[in-house]
């Protein structure tokens, strides 16, 4: 005889428990809802009455997620995303199909999106969705069609990948830090440098290719290349940046090359996609960029 199913807990108070992990504020849930506190509340104590256990740590100053309720709370979170993505393709119902794809913040905004208008022309029966990733993903927990990533195709098993862009990068700087133009590689270890997390070993490298055996001085990190340019433009330190980032910048004076040295080459930007049958929407994206690589004379 088949069990009979075990009911879900009604959908707001899984958005409040995942609001209350995500915020630690039953104010800013309520805010973010759009419902008083103790709407908040009455809903938070129903999901718990449903799941027969408690999900609270007693707190007469705030409520507190138990450890299992907030790894509960992150697979609503995940499961929320991909009912969101679901419905927002079902109802756009474009007849050429939708690609969800996730983009490198900088990559994506001054690489892609200024080329996108050219495939919404020869495509425009397809829909392109971008949500950007810092980071590669398994595509078996994610729900995106393809991806950009960055690196090397080796190390991610289960794919096929494009190559899309070899990027080269050289050392900039504020002009106001260096107002006598640029210095030797030997002078420029003794300045600030700045970092960027997906790429550590850029100023090691670097260094290494003009001969030079320094002790790098410790300097900031940076996530996003967005937030590493502005902190040169402002003179917080040396940084070194992708060519196609900067072209822009250095032209208009605003930033300087640090070291009269060659552009490095810093690895390779990919579309990168399952290995596997893949949609007609993927197939019509993956030949445009192709096309747009061979056009652009880019390494294939």
């Amino acid at each position: 005889m088949n069990k009979p199913p075990i009911p879900l807990p009604p959908i707001q108070s899984l958005k409040a428990l995942e609001a209350l992990d995500r915020l630690d504020s039953a104010t800013d849930v309520a805010r973010e809802l759009n419902l008083t506190q103790s709407a908040v509340s009455r809903q938070l104590k129903t999901l718990e009455e449903h799941l027969g256990t408690p999900i609270f740590l007693r707190d007469r100053r705030a409520l507190r997620l138990t450890p299992q309720a907030r790894d509960f709370a992150a697979i609503v979170r995940e499961s929320l995303e991909k009912l969101t993505q679901a419905a927002l393709t079902l109802r756009l119902q474009p007849s050429g199909g939708t690609l969800s794809l996730a983009i490198l913040p900088s990559f994506g905004m001054r690489w892609l999106v200024p080329r996108l208008p050219e495939f919404a022309t020869r495509h425009p029966d397809v829909t392109v969705n971008l949500t950007t990733r810092l980071h590669p993903f398994s595509f078996q927990s994610e729900t995106f069609d393809a991806a950009i990533h960055f690196g090397k195709p080796e190390t991610w098993p289960g794919t096929e990948a494009l190559p899309l862009l070899t990027e080269t990068g050289r050392p900039l700087a504020s002009p106001d830090l260096l107002p006598k133009g640029p210095v030797t590689a030997h002078a420029l270890g003794k300045l600030p440098l700045l970092h960027i997390q997906s790429r550590p070993n850029a100023w090691r490298n670097w260094f290494a290719v003009q001969g030079v055996d320094t002790q790098l001085p410790t300097g900031a990190y940076f996530d996003q290349f967005t937030a590493l340019m502005q902190a040169v433009h402002h003179g917080l330190g040396i940084a070194i940046l992708p060519d196609f980032l900067t072209e822009s910048e250095r032209a208009a004076g605003k930033l300087v090359e640090a070291c009269a040295a060659p552009p490095m080459t810093l690895g390779t930007y990919h579309l990168v996609w399952p290995t596997g049958p893949i949609s007609p929407a993927l197939t019509a994206f993956r030949d445009w960029l192709a096309l747009i690589a061979e056009e652009e004379n880019l390494p294939r």
